[in-house]
C-alpha cells in the first residue's frame, strides 16, 4: 500500500511538471526535402460481381458502353442493339497516391469510388484498371477484391449499422509499372522546404543544422533552407538522415481563431486576449474593461521593483435583465463559453467575433470556414 501511494504521489507530481516542459520537434516533422513528394494517380474502372446492387443501365449509359468496349476487347462481339441488364457491374474511378522512389513492382493501396447510381459496392471486384498521372502516362494498374467499411451489428444483434458504401479500397491492390524520377537535390545542395512559413523556426533550422555542421545551412527565405550536402548519393542519404532527426523547437505560432459556420466549432491555437471594447448583437451586450493594476513591494522592503500588470472583467448582458460577469479575465474561450452558455447560436457568436475583429478588441487571425 506504501509503494502504491508513492506511484500515485510520483503520477501527481509528474502531471504538474508536464505544463512547464518544452518539448522540440524533429526537422522531419517541421519540413520535407524539396522535390521527394507523392503523385496522384487516376483511372476509369468496372466493380463486377455486385448482388444486385450496381448501376441503373438505363440511367448510367456510360456503364453499358464499357462493358460492351471490354468485351469486343475480349473478343466477344454483341448483336447491335443488345439490351444489358447490368445490375451486377458498376463504373468506378479509381485513385491512389504513388510514394517517391516508387519502383516498378512495388505494391500501392487503392481506392474505389462508385460513379454511377449503384447503391453499394461491398462484394465486388476491381477489374484491371490502369492508373494514369497528371502526363496522360499510365504508372500503375490496379486490380481486386473491394473492402467496404461502415457495416456491423449493433450491440446484442437487434439492427445493423449501414455508413457510407459507395466508395471501398483495395489494400496493395496496385502495381507499379513506371518509376517516376525523382532528384534529391540540386548539384550541392538541398533544400528544406518547411510545412508552414515561419521566419523563427527557418532560423532555428539554420542554427540547429550549423551546430552540427557549421556553415552548412541558409535561409532562403521564410519557407526554405539551403543545406550543402555531399555529393556522392550514399553519402547524401546518411548526411539527409542525420539532419532530419536533429531536435528544433518550433515558433509559436501566431494567434488564430477559426470558426465553422457550419457546426459552430469555434477553435483557437491558443489563449486569445481581448482588448477593451464593447459590442451589442441583437438582446446581448458585452462590455470588457482593462485596467492596469500596479504592484509595489512593502515600505521597508530591500529590495523589489514596481510591477504593472493588465486587469480585466468581462460583462454580458441580455435584454431579460441576465448579467454574468467574468472576473477572470478577458479570454475569448472563456467568452465563447459564456455565450454558448446563454443560448447565443453560431451566426450570434460570428457576427460578435467578426465585430470584436473590426473593433480592434480581437487580437489573432479570425478565420471563417
Amino acid at each position: 500500500m506504501k509503494s502504491r501511494n508513492v506511484i500515485i504521489l510520483s503520477l501527481l507530481a509528474l502531471n504538474l511538471l508536464l505544463p512547464g516542459i518544452s518539448f522540440a520537434d524533429r526537422i522531419k516533422d517541421l519540413a520535407s526535402i524539396q522535390g521527394v513528394r507523392n503523385n496522384q494517380l487516376i483511372g476509369y474502372g468496372l466493380v463486377v460481381g455486385l448482388d444486385g446492387s450496381g448501376d441503373m443501365t438505363t440511367q448510367t449509359p456510360f456503364t453499358v458502353q464499357s462493358v460492351i468496349n471490354m468485351l469486343g476487347q475480349l473478343g466477344v462481339n454483341l448483336p447491335p442493339g443488345t439490351n444489358l441488364q447490368l445490375r451486377n457491374v458498376a463504373a468506378v474511378m479509381v485513385t491512389a497516391t504513388m510514394p517517391a522512389f516508387a519502383k516498378p513492382g512495388q505494391h500501392i493501396d487503392i481506392t474505389v469510388s462508385s460513379m454511377g447510381n449503384a447503391k453499394s459496392l461491398r462484394g465486388g471486384t476491381l477489374l484491371l484498371t490502369p492508373l494514369k498521372g497528371a502526363d496522360n502516362q499510365v504508372y500503375a494498374m490496379a486490380q481486386g477484391n473491394i473492402l467496404v467499411g461502415g457495416i456491423g451489428a449493433a450491440a446484442g444483434g437487434s439492427s445493423v449499422q449501414v455508413n457510407h458504401l459507395s466508395v471501398g479500397r483495395v489494400t496493395s491492390g496496385g502495381i507499379v509499372e513506371r518509376e517516376i524520377p525523382t532528384t534529391v537535390g540540386q548539384g550541392d545542395f538541398i533544400n528544406l522546404e518547411l510545412n508552414t512559413t515561419d521566419f523563427t523556426t527557418v532560423n532555428r533550422i539554420v542554427d540547429a543544422i550549423n551546430g552540427l555542421y557549421p556553415t552548412a545551412a541558409s535561409a532562403v527565405d521564410g519557407r526554405v533552407v539551403q543545406v550543402k550536402a555531399p555529393v556522392d548519393n550514399s553519402q547524401r542519404i546518411m548526411f539527409i538522415s542525420q539532419i532530419e532527426s536533429l531536435d528544433v523547437k518550433p515558433a509559436r505560432a501566431s494567434a488564430k481563431v477559426i470558426v465553422n459556420s457550419r457546426t459552430g466549432s469555434v477553435v483557437m491555437n491558443q489563449a486569445v486576449t481581448l482588448e477593451s471594447s464593447a459590442v451589442a448583437h441583437g438582446n446581448l451586450s458585452i462590455i470588457i474593461n482593462t485596467e492596469p493594476v500596479i504592484s509595489q513591494p512593502g515600505a521597508f522592503a530591500q529590495r523589489g521593483e514596481t510591477v504593472v500588470t493588465q486587469r480585466s472583467q468581462v460583462e454580458i448582458r441580455t435584454d431579460e435583465g441576465n448579467l454574468m460577469l467574468l472576473p477572470n479575465g478577458a479570454d475569448l474561450g472563456e467568452v465563447v463559453k459564456a455565450l454558448t452558455a446563454i443560448g447565443a447560436t453560431t451566426q450570434d457568436l460570428l457576427s460578435i467575433l467578426q465585430a470584436l475583429k473590426a473593433a480592434g478588441s480581437l487580437r489573432a487571425d479570425l478565420e471563417i470556414i
